[in-house]
């Protein structure tokens, strides 16, 4: 018997917004029915494109229904923008906790609410098409989906990412290979958290440098330069000058040859945008 907090058993017990909104803004699907769980999660936008229903439709388990009434609770009053940015631990935390074994409901939901964002912005249903090489044949679980949830949740074992995404939880194959994504991304991780953090100040002064040392070259060949307009956070402010300014290609060479230079020399979460 699962241990459920009282939130828990108040949303699986009194489920919120079960149904379908009638002609859905959005509307996505997520899980398989022959898994065993499945969730449709439709919503509809008022006047200030915010959102002013949400409803859910789901075959599963307790926590698979309390999970989709929260999210359906947390979404109303958001902008789509603002919704796309809940995580599945949000979920989690909303309800108060959930038992590990159970944290995959979490996840279905936060890819449902993906799904009907997709169709709310296309108009197409999203079409999850696997994306790298399958590790798990079990559940059709890939490298990629299996390193996104372990880096999401700081999941250091592999029976905390069967918990999580269900993963290596059929004939347990997989499991050796799990290990060796937990390891990969528990050793990225430490990379990361060993680097100095720079100041402002020397994030400043290091895009300076590869700007005149890398960039500046390239453009000059061509008659053209760049100015550093700003930095904020690591968005990165240039101003195109010379030859640039009227060069059709010039929204590549911002990111192919701009960004590409600062994201090597000071961080991967450099973005860089013309004024």
């Amino acid at each position: 018997m699962w241990e459920y907090t009282d939130k828990v058993n108040d949303h699986f017990k009194n489920p919120r917004n079960v149904g379908a909104v009638e002609n859905p803004d959005g509307d996505g699907l997520a899980g398989s029915l022959a898994c065993g769980d499945a969730l449709r999660l439709t919503f509809k936008l008022d006047d200030e494109k915010k959102i002013s229903e949400a409803k859910f439709q789901t075959f599963g388990c307790a926590s698979a229904i309390a999970s989709s009434s929260a999210l359906t609770v947390m979404l109303i009053g958001k902008t789509v923008e603002e919704a796309e940015e809940i995580t599945n631990k949000e979920i989690i935390d909303y309800l108060g906790d959930l038992p590990k074994q159970k944290v995959h409901c979490s996840v279905m939901g936060r890819e449902a609410l993906e799904a009907a964002i997709y169709n709310y912005r296309t108009g197409k249903t999203l079409d999850r098409k696997i994306d790298g090489e399958v590790i798990c044949h079990c559940f059709g679980a890939t490298d990629k989906e299996i390193e996104k949830v372990a880096r999401e949740q700081n999941l250091t074992s592999a029976e905390e990412v069967t918990n999580a995404c269900k993963a290596g939880g059929g004939c347990g194959q997989c499991i050796p290979e799990i290990e060796e994504i937990i390891n990969r991304v528990i050793g990225e991780e430490q990379k990361k958290e060993e680097v100095p953090k720079l100041t402002q100040l020397q994030k400043i002064k290091l895009i300076e440098e590869t700007i005149d040392r890398q960039v500046r070259p390239i453009l000059r060949r061509d008659g053209g330069d760049l100015e550093l307009h700003d930095v904020d956070g690591d968005r990165v402010l240039v101003k195109f000058v010379g030859a640039c300014v009227s060069c059709p290609v010039s929204s590549v060479t911002l990111k192919d040859v701009v960004e590409t230079q600062l994201r090597e020399a000071i961080s991967d979460d450099i973005v860089v945008e013309s004024v």
